[in-house]
């Protein structure tokens, strides 16, 4: 998964040129991928589903085009706003969304499908049924399995702390209440500390997790991690207090190579493993499905899984862990 300059010049550039007609004009359907940001792992893999979803259906014959642009950070609501507005008013012949707020993106939503280009939702859901269809993990499944390997590990008793990710995202919002609904099931677990949120940066996460490892580091036996980014920084903090490694339970959510490697050290127990690649490739596939008349289910999930350290190796496991990434972000270097 490593990337040249080159290449991530060369897919820079790519954006840029297919930023640059409009959507009437052009003989391709020029579809619109819009992330919650564009600096994580995560959305490079749904940035490269999105290409494999592009190469395919050109290859099919169906001339497609896909503009992949987001806001820089998960929480610039304001951003991402304005990027579905411009591709609502005649930018784009449909759009593939993350949308980072469940509420704040209702109204460019429904602005977009009342303007004739419709909207498939992806990853995180939205406050209203007016898309085209939703993919996505179950995320409430999802932190149900987390809740489960923590009581586990446990043995069903003990103190754990949730951390929260960010108010208005809904997937994150989900995995917590199945994790709490989990956990709630063993009486001789206490949550501790479920009301803390850690922000969409890594300087805020850690600041969040440092903090709650100030108050309750001695006390706390396991902790859930609701995404990539409070996953790696717990685990970092967990570290600088020196109860990394299984002095600490900790179970989180989303793969990365830094989230694989405190895997492989045995400094996380779990992880919750996504298919962002599929995400992105079902996305692009099913507005152009819904652009060529074609019926499209209204619910589609992608599907989750548990990893812990014995299981890294296991077949079924290595293309979620490890995302083709370079296949299709950066061809240059797999000619």
């Amino acid at each position: 998964m490593k990337r040249s300059l080159c290449g991530l010049m060369a897919v820079a550039s790519a954006v840029v040129l297919t930023s640059c007609g409009g959507g009437g004009g052009s003989s391709k359907l020029r579809i619109a991928v819009v992330p919650k940001g564009t600096t994580h792992e995560f959305w490079e893999a749904i940035h490269a589903g999105a290409v494999k979803a592009e190469r395919e259906l050109n290859e099919e014959g169906v001339a497609v085009e896909i503009v992949w642009r987001g806001p820089l950070k998960e929480d610039d609501r304001d951003q991402q706003i304005q990027v579905v507005e411009n591709f609502s008013a005649g930018n784009a012949d449909g759009i593939v969304l993350a949308p980072l707020d469940d509420t704040a993106l209702v109204g460019p939503v429904e602005t977009a499908m009342d303007s004739g280009v419709p909207v498939v939702i992806i990853d995180s859901g939205l406050n209203t049924a007016r898309y085209v269809s939703f993919i996505a993990t179950d995320n409430h499944r999802g932190g149900v399995l987390a809740g489960e390997k923590l009581a586990e590990l446990l043995e069903g008793r003990g103190r754990v702390i949730l951390v929260r990710y960010q108010v208005g995202s809904a997937s994150t919002t989900r995995r917590e209440e199945g994790f709490l609904e989990a956990i709630a099931k063993f009486p001789d677990i206490a949550v501790i500390s479920s009301d803390q949120y850690a922000g969409a940066t890594r300087e805020s996460a850690y600041q969040t997790c440092e903090n709650l490892l100030r108050r309750f580091g001695q006390e706390v036996g396991g902790v859930f991690c609701p995404n990539e980014t409070v996953t790696v920084t717990m685990v970092k903090a967990l570290r600088d207090i020196g109860r990394a490694g299984g002095a600490v339970q900790v179970i989180g959510f989303d793969t990365g190579r830094q989230s694989i490697d405190d895997l492989r050290r045995g400094d996380l127990q779990g992880l919750v493993v996504q298919n962002p690649l599929r995400m992105g490739y079902d996305g692009v596939r099913t507005v152009v499905a819904h652009l060529r008349g074609e019926t499209v289910e209204k619910r589609i999930d992608t599907g989750v899984m548990l990893a812990t350290p014995a299981e890294l190796d296991q077949p079924e496991l290595q293309e979620l862990l490890d995302p083709p990434i370079d296949r299709y972000l950066n061809p240059g270097d797999n000619p």
